[in-house]
């Protein structure tokens, strides 16, 4: 059932998948963190700092630091989540997800597969969707510092 579409290719460029085990995942990351990532639990609304956070930077994923969203496309959606209305182009892939019966799109990062959230179509112009992401599986980095290496 999984499409495993990907946002078209950032200016061609290809981005390396990588293959960790779960038992890796589960020693680098939080036990919630691995819940959300590699679980698909999702986190409480409203619990995340992230969703107070309105400096400029990039959101990156929390597994493997790959930079998945520009600050400028952050924008309150009243979810109680993190929401964008763009990603990084390339950088996210998508499947159909059939747990609440109704299919939703699901969106997971392109070189880790850490499970991010679900876009929907209900957001800001230009694009109008609404990409919700769980904030415990981003890390926000401050514009003018150094993102950091893409985790081996």
């Amino acid at each position: 059932m999984a499409d495993n579409k990907t946002n078209s290719g950032d200016a061609g460029r290809k981005i390396e998948k990588l293959e960790k085990s779960r038992d890796e995942w589960r020693r680098l990351l939080t036990s919630q963190e691995y819940g959300v990532l590699f679980e698909e639990d999702t986190e409480y609304p409203h619990s995340s700092p992230l969703n107070k956070e309105k400096r400029e930077g990039t959101y990156i994923c929390a597994a493997c630091y790959l930079p998945l969203f520009s600050s400028s496309a952050k924008f309150e959606s009243g979810t109680g989540w993190p929401s964008f209305f763009r990603p990084l182009s390339g950088h996210l892939g998508t499947k159909t997800d059939y747990k609440l019966i109704a299919p939703r799109t699901e969106y997971h990062c392109i070189r880790c597969g850490g499970h991010q959230g679900h876009v929907f179509d209900d957001g800001p112009p230009p694009t109008g969707q609404r990409w919700c992401n769980n904030g415990v599986a981003l890390k926000f980095v401050p514009e003018g510092e150094p993102l950091p290496h893409l985790r081996n």
